[in-house]
């Protein structure tokens, strides 16, 4: 017998559930059975500017922040020239990401569209890419967090924060504490806040500098001394994990007001809001911060610069203001990657025994949970945030290059009716994506590239050699 009242009432659910599906009959409240008027469906209430902020929590106004460092490394100091290219490829891909859902309004993901447009063999690389940011995302959070955390305390040692943050991720999704949509708007409105207290203070801190040249505003645009094409293209390439989660307002057609205009709109608009924020901010830190001066931590880089600018209060601030952010995304991302996890267990892609279970009371994958809390316990102690950030990129590069092909195939080759309004954006977002995913570093392409054989040894493994439905990607690939 079921002891726990939220339990029981779960299992009814779920038996309620089932009865509709396999009779068309909703329960009634004396324990008889009616017939179903009509599914159950997503009821349109988002509206464009709904969507619009949607897409900023998603994202996060502060998102150039926590990487500000890695990128400042390998481009040189010209990080608000490479958010700025990284920003072009980005909006065509997010018109792509728009045009797509409006040819597949229920799916919005890459992996389903390249899988339909493509090949299904492509699709399915394309999701076993960006399973592998499900991994890395998390990691990264646990990454940043303990350097942040070393800022405040520096006695205690780094690999100590490691694990203490990756147990506090997993502690946090085995017990289900998930930040709720308020939580996330209030913090939003807090992060918009203390870019304002950034900002003036940045601003404050360069006009008392005297003797003022009009060549300081000019330099973090383009600095002669240390300019580089590849090192511009590198960071570039770094540059895109400032927009990682745009693409997730292409999951809402479903509940979205006029979708085929909203979707597209929130999702370009989103990318133009986020690239001007971040192009803002980061222009404000790079003021502050000499290009050849090296920051006490690279991977805090940003708090240093503000922290320069408006005093220890603004420094102190700014980092627990970045770490609770941070372990709020962190902490979904982990739960969201045990999801992706489990659905591909439940449907025995990958072994059914260990990842397609639930625990039993709390319904949570738990060998999941666990499993990717472990992985960002040992990953932290071995890869840094820059390396870690490039290879989450190497994932979602792909997906964006597979959105990119797939909306050139589906309205341009296969279209009755050319336009060329559906080739331009496609095709340019395809080839500065792939310039962009051929320009991570070295450690990156040889990481990320294994990563893509194992799959490819895996699928053919799975499916005797291709001639077999390819493995699924269900549960959370947007």
């Amino acid at each position: 017998m079921v002891q726990d009242g939220g339990l029981q009432r779960r299992v009814i659910a779920d038996l309620e559930e089932g009865v509709v599906e396999a009779t068309g009959f909703a329960p009634w409240h004396n324990g008889q059975f009616m017939p179903n008027p009509a599914p159950v469906q997503l009821r349109r209430t988002l509206t464009l500017p709904q969507l619009l902020i949607m897409g900023v929590i998603f994202v996060q106004p502060t998102a150039p922040m926590p990487p500000f460092g890695a990128i400042h490394v390998v481009a040189k100091g010209h990080v608000v020239t490479v958010v700025l290219m990284a920003l072009v490829a980005m909006l065509c891909t997010a018109i792509s990401y728009g045009r797509m859902a409006r040819a597949y309004p229920a799916a919005g993901s890459a992996y389903t569209y390249v899988g339909k447009e493509v090949h299904p063999v492509a699709g399915y690389l394309t999701g076993w890419s960006m399973l592998l940011d499900y991994v890395v995302n998390p990691l990264i959070c646990t990454i940043w967090c303990a350097s942040a955390a070393r800022d405040l305390f520096p006695d205690v040692p780094q690999p100590v924060w490691i694990f203490a943050f990756a147990a506090l991720f997993t502690v946090m999704n085995l017990r289900g504490i998930q930040a709720t949509a308020r939580t996330n708007q209030l913090l939003t409105i807090g992060m918009g806040v203390v870019i304002v207290w950034v900002l003036a203070a940045v601003l404050r801190y360069v006009l008392a500098v005297p003797d003022l040249s009009a060549t300081t505003w000019v330099r973090p645009f383009y600095d002669p001394a240390l300019f580089s094409w590849p090192a511009i293209s590198t960071g570039a390439s770094v540059a895109v994990l400032t927009y990682i989660g745009f693409d997730a307002i292409s999951t809402l057609s479903e509940e979205v007001h006029n979708p085929r205009r909203n979707i597209l709109l929130a999702t370009v608009g989103t990318c133009l809001i986020i690239g001007a924020l971040s192009a803002v901010e980061v222009y404000a830190a790079q003021l502050v911060w000499p290009p050849n001066e090296p920051f006490p931590n690279v991977d805090t880089a940003y708090v240093h610069a503000a922290g320069r600018a408006g005093g220890m209060l603004l420094f102190h601030v700014l980092t627990l203001t970045l770490v609770v952010a941070t372990i709020g995304s962190g902490s979904g991302a982990h739960l969201a990657g045990a999801r992706l996890l489990y659905g591909m267990g439940r449907d025995n892609t990958i072994p059914q025994g260990f990842f397609g279970v639930l625990h039993p009371r709390t319904r949570i994958p738990a060998n999941n949970v666990i499993l990717i809390g472990l992985a960002c316990a040992a990953g932290g102690l071995l890869i840094s945030y820059q390396l870690g950030a490039e290879l989450l990129n190497f994932g979602a590069l792909i997906g964006f290059m597979g959105v990119n092909l797939s909306a050139l195939l589906h309205y341009w080759v296969r279209a009755e009716k050319r336009q060329w309004i559906h080739l331009a954006p496609p095709l340019v977002g395809l080839l500065i994506c792939f310039y962009l995913w051929i320009s991570l570093s070295r450690p990156a392409q040889i990481a990320g590239w294994s990563w893509v054989i194992a799959g490819l040894l895996y699928g053919a493994w799975k499916t005797r050699g291709f001639r077999q439905p390819m493995p699924r990607f269900e549960g959370g690939l947007e």
